[in-house]
């Protein structure tokens, strides 16, 4: 899977065209397109066939004109990237929590994220360690830190937890598109690949060499046959609010 990294272009253009505060042009014919309609297609090409697909050549040929034509609105693929990253996030902004209580409050962050990440899988290719500043992303990141609101957390720990709950979200639904890819390029379901695996692993596993490791996979294969990475991202979340809710009850 390709990673790309937020932050790579130009900073004042991405600021420009994450903030809207490009100069418009004060003579010429009137702009044939603009960034926001530009950014759609570039969304919609990555949701049907990966950020793979996303150059400045596709979405150029999505809306019929050469790359050439789109430079001036957005000079580069980093760019675009990152303003395809802010537009997406507007979908994990609410006016308000639905519950009370800061681990209630993480269960919904946790649930809009996931369904974020399986709207727009090519998310995870995205690397932000270098954030994307533009506003939908500040405004999903002051939405998601008013979960604490009511609990005696100082910012920085506020800050350290969400990251923990977002990374673990993220790193749980990669799994999940993962199978999903695999499924598609090999043909087979999960359940099938192990149907046609494990037969052959019990001809070659020897148990008393690997004792913990056959215990385990046999009884976790017994509990959710192939396994199910959306019940494990459950159990996983209880776990991750369990030590939040172990370090603010200290």
């Amino acid at each position: 899977m390709t990673t790309e990294y937020s932050g790579s272009g130009d900073p004042r253009r991405s600021i420009e065209l994450l903030w809207g505060t490009t100069p418009a042009p004060k003579r010429g014919p009137k702009p044939k397109f603009t960034v926001a309609g530009i950014v759609t297609v570039a969304v919609a090409l990555a949701d049907a066939e990966g950020l793979t697909a996303v150059s400045m050549r596709r979405v150029a040929e999505q809306l019929g004109v050469t790359a050439m034509s789109l430079y001036t609105y957005v000079p580069s693929k980093a760019e675009l990237l990152d303003v395809m990253v802010d537009v997406v996030s507007a979908e994990a902004v609410r006016p308000a929590y639905e519950s009370d209580g800061w681990r209630a409050r993480l269960h919904e962050v946790a649930r809009i994220n996931w369904e974020l990440y399986r709207r727009h899988p090519w998310l995870l290719q995205i690397a932000t360690t270098r954030p994307v500043l533009g506003p939908n992303v500040i405004a999903k990141y002051d939405f998601e830190l008013r979960a604490f609101e009511g609990a005696e957390v100082p910012d920085i720990n506020t800050d350290m937890l969400l990251s923990l709950v977002l990374n673990y979200v993220a790193g749980a639904v990669r799994a999940v598109v993962q199978a999903d890819q695999a499924a598609q390029t090999t043909g087979m379901t999960e359940e099938e690949w192990w149907g046609a695996y494990a037969p052959l692993l019990a001809e070659v596993l020897d148990a008393s060499r690997f004792p913990t490791a056959a215990r385990v996979g046999q009884a976790a294969g017994e509990e959710y046959g192939a396994g199910d990475p959306v019940r494990a991202y459950e159990f996983g979340l209880e776990r991750v609010l369990d030590g939040i809710d172990a370090m603010l009850s200290r």
